[in-house]
């Protein structure tokens, strides 16, 4: 009788030691994944454009990489939960370089003094940015972050905001350059963005 039970002891620790194993592997395989995809960079996709010494550059963020970076890595349940309430928004990060490292909001680029330069990147900039989704929607930018690094970068950084796109869309962004005047450019984002 002492055998039976000792054999029953034995057999529930080793099972409840392995599911316990089997739930640590499993988290330690989604910590991995997203660390590898940190490693690896997580932009999907970046386009360049290049007109009068100015590069123009857009590149499609996932918007896990904005989840991962406010909720961490340790709750990748969480984080799954978070990325469906928000499958439908874009982020796209937009930069602008000189050919030769100048700073481009002087007037000589942007035919306006430094501060209205400064204010139109910083509010108004959205209104020049749409997306065309597949379907044919336009969709104008919900938002614009201007990351302002003080003359200490030698280029100027948006993060443009888009909302209601269908999760698996490819995109075209539009974006009419008001500021320094060189017309429409157009990125073909043509590949599915990055899912986790």
């Amino acid at each position: 009788m002492k055998g039976i039970i000792f054999f029953l002891v034995l057999t529930a620790s080793l099972f409840s030691y392995s599911c316990k194993m089997d739930t640590e592997v499993a988290r330690v395989d989604e910590s991995y994944k997203f660390f590898n995809l940190e490693q690896v960079g997580w932009k999907s996709k970046s386009i360049s454009h290049n007109f009068s010494n100015i590069g123009y550059t857009a590149t499609l963020v996932p918007i896990q990489y904005y989840i991962i970076k406010n909720e961490g890595f340790n709750t990748p349940s969480k984080i799954d939960s978070i990325y469906k309430e928000h499958k439908q928004e874009r982020v796209i990060e937009m930069e602008f370089r000189h050919g030769s490292k100048d700073d481009l909001l002087k007037g000589k680029y942007t035919h306006r003094d430094y501060e209205n330069s400064v204010k139109y990147m910083a509010f108004q900039i959205e209104n020049d940015f749409k997306v065309i989704t597949a379907l044919g929607d336009t969709i104008s930018c919900a938002g614009v972050t201007f990351e302002r690094n003080f003359k200490l970068a030698p280029f100027k950084r948006l993060l443009l905001h888009f909302g209601g796109i269908p999760e698996d869309d490819n995109i075209r962004l539009l974006y009419n350059d008001e500021l320094f005047g060189n017309g429409l450019l157009e990125y073909r984002f043509n590949e599915t963005p990055l899912k986790l």
